[in-house]
C-alpha cells in the first residue's frame, strides 16, 4: 500500500511539475477527501436551510419541487466541463489556472478575480446563515433571546475567527473534518427527513407540493413565470456551488488527475438527489401556510409548525453543525484559491498570501479570506425596510454571479479550443461541444436575473423604494469587474503574465 501512495505522490508530483509548480503544499487528501470538501461546501444543510424562503416567496412550491430539478441538471453539466478541466489541469489556481492557459493572461486576470470575490462571498453568506441559525437555535432554548442583527453579526464573527483557527491547524485537521462533515450531511439529512415524515399530525398533499404557486415578491402576478418564479430559483444555483474547490485543493490530493474530477461531478449529483428529498420533505411538512407566508418563507417557520420544541431543537441543531463545517470547507478553498493567485503576483502584498507557515499551510491567505468576508457582509448590520433579509440575498447573488462568470470563462475557451484542445484521463469525449454550449446559456441568464431587485421597494422610482432593500449584487460585481478592467489597462497588462512556473 505504501508503495502505491508513493506511485502516485510521484505521478502528481510529475504532473505538477509538467505545469510549472514544485509540490510544495502537502499532498496528504485521499480522493474521499477531494470530494467531501465540495460536498461539504454545497452543503444541503446550509443551502436547502438558509435560502429556502427565497424560493418560497419567488414561486413557491412549484420553484422548489420543480426548480430544484431541473436547475440541478444545468449546474451538473457546468460541473461536467469542469471536471475535464481539472483533469488536464490540477493545480491550486483551478479555473483561473484554466483560463490563462486556454486563454490569455487577461482572461486569467478577470477569471480569477471573479472567482476569488466569489469564493470570499459564498464564505460570507454561508457563515452568516450559520450564526443565523445558531441564533435560532438560542431563540428555541431561550424564549428571552432577542436575536438582534447586532446579536447575530457578533455571533458571525465567532464563527469566522474558529473558521481561520481550524484553518490554520492544518491540512490534516480540515481534511478530517471535510470526511466527518460528508457523513454529518447523510445522517443528518435522513434524521431531518425522517423526522418530517413521522412527527407531523398531518402534511400537504401532492398537488399542493408539485402545483402550488405563490408570490410574495411584491411584483404582479403577471411577471410570475419570466421574472418571479427564475428569482426563486437562486435556492438552487447558490446551494450548489463552490465545486471548484475539488481544483482548489488537487494539489493537496493523491491521484488529483482523476479523484479530483471525480469530485466534482459527484459531489454535484449527490448534492442535487439528497437536497430534492429534503426540500420536499419541507413542503410536505408546510401544512401553516399562513405563518410561513407571515414570517417571508423562512424554514424555522415550518420547523417550530409542524414539530414539537424538541425536535425543532433537533432538526435547527443538524442544520447548524451542517453549515459550520461548511463555513470551514469554503474558508479552505478560498484561501487556497487567494494563495495560488497570490503565487503568480496578482493580488497586492502578494509575497504575504502566498507565504505558508511550518506545516505548509498559507495561514495569511486564510486570515485575509475571514476578514474580506467580514467587510463585505458589513450590510447586514443594517436593517432592511422589505422586512427580508435583502443584503443577506446580496451577498448570495455576488457569491453566485462572481463564482458562475468565473466558471464561464474557462468553459467557453475550452469550446473554443475545440480539437486542439489536450484532455486528462478523464473527459467528456464529443460531448464537450453542446454540454459548453448549455454551461455558458445557463450562467449567462442567471447572472443577469441576480443582479435585478428581488423587491419592489428596491426598485428605484417605486414609491416604496429604499436603499436598504437595493440588491446591491450589481454594484459589488459591476464595480469589481470595473475596477479589474482599469486595473488591467492600466497597469496589469504590463506585468502580469499569468500563472509563473516555480519549477
Amino acid at each position: 500500500m505504501s508503495e502505491q501512495v508513493d506511485d502516485h505522490t510521484d505521478d502528481d508530483a510529475r504532473t505538477l511539475a509538467r505545469l510549472g509548480y514544485r509540490q510544495e503544499l502537502s499532498r496528504t487528501w485521499s480522493g474521499f477527501s477531494n470530494f467531501a470538501i465540495s460536498f461539504s461546501i454545497i452543503s444541503i444543510l446550509s443551502g436547502c436551510f438558509t435560502t429556502f424562503g427565497q424560493a418560497w416567496n419567488n414561486g413557491g412550491p412549484v420553484a422548489i419541487s420543480w426548480g430544484w430539478p431541473v436547475i440541478s441538471a444545468f449546474i451538473l453539466v457546468i460541473g461536467l466541463c469542469m471536471s475535464e478541466l481539472v483533469s488536464a489541469f490540477p493545480t491550486a489556481g483551478g479555473i483561473y489556472w484554466w483560463a490563462s492557459k486556454l486563454g490569455k493572461p487577461v482572461h486569467g486576470w478577470f477569471t480569477g478575480w471573479l472567482n476569488l470575490v466569489g469564493l470570499v462571498a459564498v464564505t460570507a453568506s454561508v457563515d452568516y446563515g450559520c450564526a443565523t441559525f445558531i441564533s435560532f437555535f438560542l431563540s428555541l432554548v431561550d424564549p428571552n433571546w432577542e436575536g438582534s442583527l447586532t446579536q447575530i453579526f457578533l455571533i458571525f464573527v465567532v464563527v469566522l475567527v474558529l473558521h481561520a483557527l481550524i484553518n490554520i491547524f492544518g491540512s490534516h485537521l480540515v481534511a478530517l473534518l471535510n470526511n466527518v462533515s460528508v457523513y454529518w450531511h447523510v445522517l443528518g439529512v435522513v434524521a431531518v427527513v425522517v423526522i418530517l415524515a413521522v412527527a407531523p399530525t398531518h402534511h400537504q398533499s401532492f398537488a399542493f407540493v408539485f402545483t402550488q404557486r405563490i408570490n410574495n415578491s411584491g411584483f404582479s402576478d403577471g411577471t410570475y413565470w419570466f421574472y418571479v418564479l427564475p428569482l426563486g430559483f437562486l435556492l438552487t444555483q447558490y446551494t450548489i456551488t463552490g465545486f471548484d474547490a475539488c481544483a482548489h485543493i488537487s494539489e493537496e490530493t493523491k491521484g488529483a488527475a482523476r479523484t479530483a474530477a471525480r469530485g466534482i461531478w459527484q459531489s454535484i449529483l449527490y448534492s442535487a438527489i439528497g437536497g430534492w428529498i429534503l426540500l420536499l420533505a419541507f413542503l410536505f411538512a408546510a401544512t401553516n401556510v399562513d405563518e410561513i407566508n407571515k414570517q417571508a418563507g423562512f424554514i424555522g417557520s415550518i420547523i417550530t409548525t409542524a414539530l414539537n420544541s424538541n425536535l425543532a431543537l433537533v432538526v435547527v441543531g443538524i442544520s447548524a453543525i451542517g453549515q459550520f463545517f461548511c463555513g470551514m470547507s469554503c474558508v479552505t478553498s478560498t484561501s487556497r484559491m487567494g494563495y495560488a493567485f497570490s503565487r503568480d503576483g496578482a493580488v497586492p502584498g502578494h509575497r504575504l498570501w502566498s507565504k505558508l507557515n511550518s506545516n505548509r499551510v498559507p495561514v495569511n491567505a486564510v486570515i485575509g479570506a475571514c476578514v474580506a468576508g467580514l467587510i463585505l457582509t458589513l450590510p447586514a448590520l443594517y436593517k432592511s425596510s422589505a422586512g427580508v433579509p435583502t443584503a443577506f440575498y446580496a451577498v448570495v447573488s455576488v457569491a453566485v454571479i462572481g463564482l458562475y462568470l468565473a466558471f464561464l470563462i474557462p468553459i467557453a475557451l475550452r469550446l473554443r479550443a475545440g480539437d486542439s484542445f489536450v484532455p486528462g484521463p478523464w473527459t467528456l469525449g464529443r460531448n464537450y461541444k453542446w454540454m459548453c454550449w448549455t454551461a455558458i446559456v445557463e450562467i449567462i441568464v442567471i447572472s443577469v436575473y441576480f443582479i435585478l431587485p428581488t423587491v419592489p421597494a428596491g426598485v428605484p422610482g417605486d414609491g416604496s423604494f429604499s436603499w436598504t432593500a437595493v440588491n446591491y449584487a450589481p454594484l459589488a460585481v459591476g464595480g469589481l469587474v470595473l475596477l479589474i478592467a482599469v486595473w488591467w489597462f492600466a497597469s496589469a497588462r504590463k506585468w502580469f503574465t499569468g500563472p509563473k512556473h516555480t519549477v
